[in-house]
């Protein structure tokens, strides 16, 4: 199983990124993504379900969009009108379906500078 992030990078605040991820090795009932800043508990950034669902943060809502399709094992993560409090690792994640294991990718750094 294997989910390849791309994307991320540095950017002023107030300016947009797009992370994407491609999964392979498992069907997935949901893709999403959860980021990580320094001395924090990794948390749930937005995530898309197989019936197209979404859920985000209270944080990113309207700000970051999630998209998929998830029956193409894809899923983006579009950031607008990023904050310096959105720095962070980020991680693309996937839930199998079936075993409802999870499955993380390696992790990209997004940095937002005031």
């Amino acid at each position: 199983v294997q989910l390849q992030a791309s994307g991320g990078g540095s950017v002023q605040a107030g300016g947009s990124l797009n992370l994407s991820c491609a999964a392979s090795g498992r069907i997935f009932s949901a893709l999403g993504w959860y980021r990580q800043a320094p001395g924090k508990q990794r948390e749930l950034v937005g995530i898309i379900f197989s019936d197209d669902s979404v859920e985000y943060a209270d944080s990113v809502k309207g700000r970051f969009t999630v998209s998929g399709p998830t029956f193409k094992n894809t899923v983006s993560l579009q950031m607008n009108s990023l904050k310096v409090e959105d720095t962070a690792v980020y991680y693309c994640y996937g839930r199998a379906v079936v075993s409802n294991k999870n499955f993380w990718g390696q992790g990209t750094q997004v940095t937002v500078s005031s």
